[in-house]
C-alpha cells in the first residue's frame, strides 16, 4: 500500500485483524513527502548480538541455583566456590552493558564468535567448577549436586533458544568445570565426544543461520524497494490502494483519494468503500455493481466507477479481492484503483471523431448510415418509414477554389447551421463529406410536405453569406427518396436518393427532385457511356477537329484549337458536353488528354512552320507531375518545335498547392511550349492567376462576346479592359465565339489580336484543315451582320386572342423578342394577337411568318432576361410554382 502511513480504525468488538506479519511494512512519512531514492543495499552476513540479550536472566537463576544447592546438600560453600558463583552471576548480570559495547565496535566475525563463546562458556564453567569444589570440599553426595547442574543447563538452553552452538558451548563448559575436580577418563572422553558433536552441530547451525540471515536481508531489501515503488506510484497519481474490514469499512485508503474528494484522509477511514463512488453511475458497461461484489465476497477486476467528486467529473477503474487469514476467516477486501478520466475522454473524443464531423459538428457518414439502418430494421413496420434528402451545394467549389479552403470551411459551418435550423426537430442532419449533406426524416411524410421542406431548405441555403467580409451566394440541389416506396435497404435508399440528386442537378440546379424508376435508365446510360469511352480509347474512336485562330489585322490563320469529337458507334456524333463530364468523373480524361496531345503534335508536324496548335489541358492532367515529360515525348516523337504547341489552361488548375503549380509551370516553360489562360474572366481571381503563371495569351470567354453589340451592354467595356491588361503584360488576346460581322468589328476595334469563331470557319477535321492551309493562310469572314436573340425550347400551352376569337396554341421556343407557336394554320403575316400566358400575363405579338400549323411571332416589347439569358417571364414563373406542379412543368420544359 505504498509508503504512506497506514491508519486503521477498528470498531469495538469488530475483531478486525491487523495486517499480516509477512505483508508490506509501512514506513511512516509525512503526506506529500517525496520518497527516498531507491538504492541497492549490499547484502552482508548478519551477526547476532554478542550474547543473547536474555542471558541477563541467568544472574537470578545462578543465585537461585546456589541457594538450591546449599539446601540440597545442607552445606555451605567455601571461599573459592563462593567466588566462582559470584563471578558467574556478575558476568551474566553485565549482559546489557556488553551488548551495548559490542554494538559500538565493528568487530570481525572471528572476534565476534570467539568473544561470544567465551562470554557464554565462562559463567557456565565457573558454575560447574564451583559446584564441584563445593561438593568435594564438603564431602556432599554428588546426586544432590547433579540436580543443580541439570537445572542450570536446562535454563541456559531455554534462554539461548535456537543458538545451538551457544547451547553446546554452555553445556560443555558447565561439565568441563565439574570434570576438572571430579573427572575421570570416562568423563573426559564423554566431554570430548560431546564437544566434537557440538562443534559440528554449531558449524552446521552457523551456516544455516547465515543463509537465513541473507534471505532475511534480501527480503527486507526487496520490501524496501516495493514500499518506495508503491509510494511513488501513489504520489504520482497513477494509482491508489484501499483496504476494508469484514464489514466493508475502510481501514486504509491512499491520501490522493482524499485530495480528489476534497476530504481529509482521516475522515474517509471508517466509512463504507461504496461512499467513494457515485452510486448512480455504478455498473457501467454491464458490470455488476460494487455492492454486489462486496456482499458476495467475489473478486472483481477493472470495474469502471465514477468518483463521488462534486468539483469535477472523474472516473476510476477499481479492482479488489477478498482476504482471509490462515484459518480461512474472512478479513475484508484489499485492492487498487487507477484514474480513467483522461482515457475515457480520449475514447469519447475518438468516438466523436468517428461518428461526427469535426468541422460542422454534424453526424458524419458512418453515424448517418447507422441511424438509417436502425430505422429500416425496426421491428415495427410503421417504424421503418422515413424520407432521405441528399443535398449538394451549387457553386461551392468556386468559392472554395477561389477564396481558399479556410473560407470554404467557414461557409460550410454556416450552411450546417442553416440546415439544422431549417430541418429543426423533424429529422437528423449530417455531413457526408465535402459539400454533401444528408437529412433523415423518420416517420411518414406526404410528398407535398417534403417538397415544401425541400423548397424551404433551398431558399434558406440560397440566402447570401458573409465570409471574410465578402458577400457570397450559393445554392443547393436536393434528391429525395422514401422508404419503403423507393427501397427497403439503406443501400437502395441512398442509391435512389443519389439518382434523384443527379436529376435535380441536370434540370438546372437549385431544385429538388423525387426519385422515379426511370432515373435508373439515366444511371445505366451513364455507366454504358463510360464503358463506351474506354472502348473508344482502346479502338481509336476519338477524333480531333481544328478550329482556325485568325489574326484580326492580317486575317491570316496563325493556328488552330484542337477540339475533341466522338462519333459513337450507335448514337452518332456526341457533343463534348455529353461525354467530357463522364470522362472527368471516371478519370479517363487524363488518358484521353494524353492521346489528344500526341495526336495534335503528329498533325502539327504536317503543317507549315508558322502555324501553331492549341490543346486543352484538364486540371487532372495538370496535377500530374509527369505532364512535362509527356509533352516532351510527344514533341520529340513528332519532331515539332515546342514553341508551336500552345496549352490552354483554365483557372481550375490553381486549386491545389501553389508550390506544385509553380513547379509545373516552370517545367513547361523550360520545355518551351506556349501557355494560354482559357475562359478568362469567368472566375473570381483571374488577376491573381496572371501574376502566378507565365501565360503567353489570354482567351476572352465567349460569354463576353455574346451580346457585346447590344445597346447598353457592358461586355464591350470588359473586353477593352482585358485587352489593355494583356497588352500591359505583353500577352496576346483571342476573342472566342465570334459569329457575326458586328461582333468581329467590335473585337477588332477594341484591340483583340486574334479571333476564333464561326465567323471564319467551323471546326475542321485533319484532312480539311490541311487542305485549307494549302489554299493559303488568308481567311475571309462570312456570316450574318447581327445575331438574333437566343431561343429556348419550351412546351407551353397558351391562348391566342384575336378580336373576339380565342384560339389554343403551344409555344415551342421563345426568346426575348419573339416565339414560335404551333396550333393555327395559314395565318397571314402581319396578323396581331394577344398571347394569354395563363397566369395573368398577356403579351402583344405580330405574326411574321407561317408554315403549316407553325408561325413565328414578334413581341411588341422585348421581354426581360435573367443573368443566364433566359426569359424571366418563363423561368421566373416556373420558380414560383408550387412544388408538386413545378415538377411536371420542369419535365415539360426539359423537352
Amino acid at each position: 500500500m505504498g509508503g504512506a502511513q497506514a491508519q486503521r480504525v477498528d470498531a469495538p468488538g469488530d475483531g478486525a485483524a491487523a495486517l499480516p506479519a509477512d505483508g508490506p511494512r509501512l514506513e511512516k512519512r509525512l503526506p506529500g513527502a517525496r520518497p527516498l531514492p531507491l538504492r541497492r543495499v549490499p547484502v552482508q552476513p548478519i551477526r547476532p548480538n554478542l550474547i543473547e540479550p536474555n542471558w541477563v536472566l541467568m544472574a537470578p537463576i545462578i543465585g537461585a541455583a546456589a541457594l538450591t544447592n546449599g539446601i540440597a546438600t545442607m552445606t555451605l560453600p567455601h571461599f573459592y566456590a563462593v567466588l566462582g558463583w559470584v563471578t558467574a552471576l556478575l558476568i551474566a548480570a553485565s549482559t546489557p552493558w556488553l551488548i551495548r559495547f559490542e554494538r559500538g565496535r565493528n568487530l570481525s566475525a572471528t572476534w565476534h564468535n570467539t568473544v561470544s563463546a567465551f562470554l557464554t562458556a565462562l559463567p557456565m564453567f565457573l558454575i560447574g567448577l564451583s559446584v564441584a569444589l563445593w561438593t568435594d570440599a564438603t564431602q556432599a553426595h554428588w546426586r544432590d549436586a547433579v540436580g543443580t547442574l541439570v537445572m542450570i543447563g536446562a535454563m541456559a538452553s531455554i534462554i539461548l533458544k535456537r543458538r545451538a552452538h551457544s547451547i553446546i558451548t554452555a553445556h560443555v563448559a558447565l561439565w568441563t568445570g565439574v570434570a576438572l575436580i571430579a573427572g575421570n577418563r570416562g568423563i573426559w572422553f564423554g566431554l570430548t565426544i560431546g564437544a566434537a558433536i557440538g562443534l559440528i552441530t554449531a558449524i552446521r547451525q552457523a551456516h544455516a543461520d547465515e543463509r537465513d540471515a541473507r534471505r532475511q536481508r534480501q527480503r527486507e531489501h526487496n520490501q524496501l524497494r516495493a514500499e518506495e515503488i508503491l509510494s511513488d506510484y501513489e504520489q504520482t497519481g497513477q494509482g491508489w490502494f484501499w483496504e476494508t474490514d469484514r464489514r466493508g469499512l475502510l481501514v486504509y485508503v491512499s491520501p490522493t483519494i482524499g485530495e480528489v474528494l476534497r476530504m481529509p484522509q482521516g475522515r474517509l477511514l471508517g466509512r463504507p468503500l461504496t461512499e467513494l463512488f457515485d452510486p448512480t453511475e455504478q455498473g457501467l458497461d454491464g458490470e455488476r455493481s460494487l455492492a454486489f461484489h462486496l456482499t458476495a465476497r467475489s473478486p472483481f477486476l477493472d470495474l469502471t466507477l465514477r468518483a463521488a467528486s462534486r468539483s469535477e467529473e472523474r472516473w476510476w477503474s477499481v479492482s479488489g479481492r477478498p482476504i482471509y487469514d490462515s484459518s480461512g476467516n474472512y478479513l475484508g477486501f484489499r485492492g487498487s484503483g487507477n484514474d480513467l478520466t483522461e482515457k475515457l475522454r480520449s475514447e469519447e473524443q475518438v468516438s466523436r471523431l468517428a461518428h461526427y464531423d469535426s468541422l460542422t459538428g454534424l453526424a458524419n457518414r458512418v453515424q448517418m448510415a447507422r441511424t438509417l439502418e436502425q430505422i429500416l430494421t425496426s421491428p415495427n413496420s410503421e417504424g421503418r418509414t422515413c424520407a432521405v434528402f441528399l443535398l449538394d451545394l451549387d457553386r461551392f467549389k468556386q468559392v472554395n477554389d477561389t477564396m481558399g479552403h479556410p473560407a470554404g470551411d467557414n461557409l460550410l459551418t454556416q450552411v450546417a447551421e442553416r440546415l439544422e435550423n431549417a430541418v429543426d426537430q423533424y429529422g437528423r442532419v449530417g455531413r457526408l463529406g465535402g459539400d454533401e449533406f444528408q437529412v433523415i426524416l423518420p416517420g411518414y411524410h406526404c410528398r407535398e410536405e417534403l417538397a415544401a421542406l425541400a423548397q424551404r431548405i433551398i431558399a434558406e441555403l440560397s440566402e447570401p453569406y458573409s465570409v471574410e467580409n465578402h458577400r457570397i451566394v450559393i445554392g443547393a440541389s436536393i434528391g429525395i427518396a422514401l422508404s419503403p416506396d423507393d427501397g427497403l435497404t439503406s443501400e437502395a435508399i441512398i442509391r435512389n436518393a443519389d439518382l434523384a440528386l443527379y436529376a435535380a442537378k441536370d434540370s438546372g440546379r437549385g431544385r429538388h427532385h423525387f426519385y422515379a424508376a426511370d432515373l435508373h435508365s439515366d444511371a445505366e446510360e451513364r455507366r454504358q457511356l463510360e464503358q463506351d469511352l474506354r472502348d473508344a480509347l482502346i479502338s481509336g474512336g476519338f477524333e480531333l477537329y481544328y478550329q482556325p485562330v485568325v489574326h484580326t489585322v492580317t486575317e491570316r490563320i496563325t493556328g488552330f484549337e484542337a477540339l475533341l469529337r466522338w462519333n459513337h458507334p450507335t448514337r452518332g456524333w456526341l457533343p463534348p458536353s455529353k461525354f467530357i463530364p463522364v470522362a472527368e468523373d471516371s478519370g479517363l480524361i487524363a488518358q484521353i488528354g494524353e492521346w489528344a496531345l500526341r495526336t495534335a503534335c503528329a498533325d502539327l508536324a504536317q503543317w507549315p512552320e508558322p502555324v501553331r496548335v492549341a490543346v486543352n489541358v484538364s486540371p487532372l492532367q495538370f496535377a500530374n507531375p509527369s505532364l512535362p515529360a509527356i509533352i516532351t515525348q510527344a514533341l520529340a516523337a513528332a519532331q515539332v518545335n515546342p514553341a508551336r504547341l500552345e496549352l490552354e489552361i483554365t483557372e481550375s488548375v490553381f486549386l491545389n498547392d501553389d508550390e506544385g503549380i509553380e513547379a509545373v509551370f516552370a517545367a513547361l516553360k523550360r520545355v518551351g511550349v506556349r501557355l494560354a489562360l482559357d475562359d478568362f474572366g469567368t472566375g473570381y481571381s483571374a488577376l491573381g492567376y496572371l501574376k502566378k503563371a507565365p501565360f503567353d495569351k489570354i482567351k476572352i470567354d465567349q460569354s463576353f462576346v455574346r451580346g457585346a453589340t447590344v445597346d447598353g451592354s457592358r461586355n464591350g467595356a470588359i473586353i477593352s479592359s482585358i485587352v489593355s491588361l494583356a497588352e500591359a503584360l505583353g500577352m496576346e488576346t483571342t476573342a472566342e465565339g465570334v459569329e457575326t460581322l458586328d461582333e468581329l468589328d467590335l473585337v477588332r476595334s477594341l484591340g483583340c489580336s486574334h479571333v476564333q469563331g464561326h465567323i471564319y470557319d467551323q471546326p475542321l477535321d485533319r484532312e480539311t484543315a490541311t487542305a485549307r492551309l494549302q489554299t493559303g493562310p488568308t481567311a475571309a469572314a462570312t456570316g450574318p451582320r447581327t445575331s438574333r436573340a437566343v431561343r429556348h425550347s419550351v412546351l407551353r400551352k397558351v391562348d391566342l386572342v384575336h378580336g373576339s376569337r380565342t384560339y389554343s396554341g403551344t409555344i415551342r421556343n421563345i426568346s426575348a423578342t419573339g416565339a414560335m407557336v404551333e396550333g393555327l394554320w395559314n395565318v397571314p403575316p402581319g396578323t396581331g394577337f394577344t398571347i394569354a400566358m395563363g397566369d395573368g400575363h398577356q403579351l402583344r405579338a405580330t405574326t411574321r411568318w407561317c408554315q403549316d400549323d407553325r408561325m413565328g411571332m414578334e413581341f411588341a416589347q422585348p421581354l426581360a432576361v435573367d443573368s443566364m439569358g433566359r426569359v424571366a417571364l418563363i423561368w421566373g414563373h416556373g420558380a414560383d410554382r408550387p412544388p408538386a406542379k413545378r415538377e411536371i412543368w420542369e419535365q415539360d420544359a426539359a423537352v
